[in-house]
């Protein structure tokens, strides 16, 4: 299967509008704490219980783009969007069927499985192309696509709260809920389908630099150098350290002033939620396109260093005061999507445009391991201590010293990247040769 290449004149401003299409969809996933207390209350589950689908997808989510990277390198954009249009819809369609016959192992499949593949290969399907479009702006580039992913929740959190207030909150009003979810995102995600196209040459527009340029290292050689294992570090706990709040935010927010002379409503944790994906959109394109001006290993010096000190001051002073919680959250949010956002440029940066794409996905298996233990730390810690009779922001605590422990790790990762090695290059002629290969015969 051919990838459809850009016809002469073909903006290359057309291709994030393509790439944001199917990020924004699947983007919904960061509203998943909307549907928790509702499954909960119908399903009779405990939040370890509730936040499994999330995680499942979160883990599919990795496991799809490390094994499926290769493909969507191969077989192009379009190829990739359409798998992820399939795998993502229907998950909700199995996942309504799920909620209505009070099956909650059907979600788990739907939603999780069968949607995080989806999840997996739409998230990678449009980062190669957009690196090759804009060799001069990656930074940028990824992260305007990728912030559609940060932002879905945007949508999604306020329209799900908004379905489960119109159509129920029981079983059945969550199976229409998310009926209504898979058929809305099959039709939007059908915009990028139609939509993209990957670049005739390498020198996309003429004032850019070739996408070609500098070091270039296949996937293969990638994985078994030190430089892809610290990014997978660095990866793994700033992920962790941003899902262990934004998968539990509504509830999280509810507990912490529940003791308090002003407790938080239903609604105004929905809006919680959406201020936290409001924040995670705008890090991936504001701090990605920081990074193309001051350097990949800057930019996670900031979001590592900065977002401990945020997790600190939360820990010791959240309680006490709402705008100094929701700040700090909001700092720690837009952390998280600038650390997602800025990865591929970094890839990029090391390892050049070849096969970038396939060493992203391979890369993503650190997003499955925080999509596991992030949600794992913070509920079953929160389980834990519920059950001792604590409540309140007690039920946070160690938590969030944990986080600020693994964040440390981060950095320390992080300062141990170096240039890679020459023997791990590929040689330019090879290069060539493949790219050549991959332009369509005649102009």
């Amino acid at each position: 299967m051919s990838p459809p290449v850009a016809p002469p004149g073909w903006s290359r401003w057309l291709v994030p509008p393509a790439a944001l299409s199917v990020h924004l969809s699947i983007g919904q996933a960061y509203a998943w704490s909307v549907f928790k207390p509702p499954l909960e209350s119908a399903l009779g589950l405990s939040g370890t219980q509730s936040a499994l689908p999330f995680q499942l997808a979160i883990v599919m989510l990795g496991l799809s783009a490390a094994f499926g990277g290769t493909l969507v390198e191969r077989n192009g954009p379009r190829w990739a969007m359409t798998v992820a249009l399939v795998c993502f819809s229907s998950g909700f369609l199995i996942s309504a069927l799920g909620a209505a016959t009070e099956q909650y192992w059907l979600i788990v499949l739907g939603y999780g499985f069968v949607g995080g593949t989806g999840l997996g290969i739409g998230y990678i399907s449009p980062v190669s192309t957009l690196i090759k479009w804009f060799p001069d702006r990656p930074g940028m580039a990824t992260g305007i696509a990728i912030m559609g992913f940060g932002g879905g929740a945007l949508i999604a959190s306020p329209w799900s709260a908004q379905m489960l207030k119109s159509f129920g909150s029981d079983s059945s009003g969550i199976a229409v809920a998310f009926l209504v979810h898979g058929l809305t995102y099959a039709v939007f995600m059908s915009l990028g389908v139609l939509l993209v196209r990957v670049p005739r040459g390498e020198k996309p527009s003429p004032s850019a630099p070739s996408a070609l340029d500098g070091v270039q290292v296949s996937a293969r050689n990638a994985v078994r150098t030190p430089q892809f294992w610290c990014l997978w570090v660095v990866l793994c706990m700033n992920v962790t350290a941003g899902i262990g709040i934004l998968e539990k935010a509504a509830p999280m927010i509810t507990d912490f002033f529940a003791d308090t002379s002003t407790p938080v409503t239903v609604s105004a944790a929905a809006g919680f939620v959406a201020l936290l994906s409001a924040a995670n959109m705008a890090g991936r394109i504001g701090w990605s396109s920081t990074s193309d001006l001051i350097g990949r290993k800057n930019i996670y010096r900031v979001y590592l260093g900065v977002g401990a000190l945020m997790y600190a001051l939360i820990a010791w002073l959240g309680d006490s005061s709402k705008p100094l919680f929701i700040l700090s959250a909001l700092v720690i949010l837009s952390f998280y999507g600038g650390g997602f956002a800025t990865v591929p440029a970094y890839l990029k940066d090391l390892f050049g445009a070849y096969q970038v794409g396939a060493i992203h996905g391979r890369l993503l298996t650190a997003w499955s391991t925080a999509g596991v233990l992030g949600p794992l730390i913070v509920n079953r810690i929160a389980d834990h201590q519920e059950a001792a009779g604590r409540h309140g922001s007690s039920l946070y605590g160690m938590s969030f010293l944990i986080m600020i422990g693994l964040l440390a790790v981060g950095f320390v990762a992080n300062e141990l990247v170096r240039p890679v090695d020459a023997r791990h290059h590929i040689p330019a002629p090879r290069e060539a040769a493949d790219v050549a290969r991959q332009q369509p015969e005649s102009a």
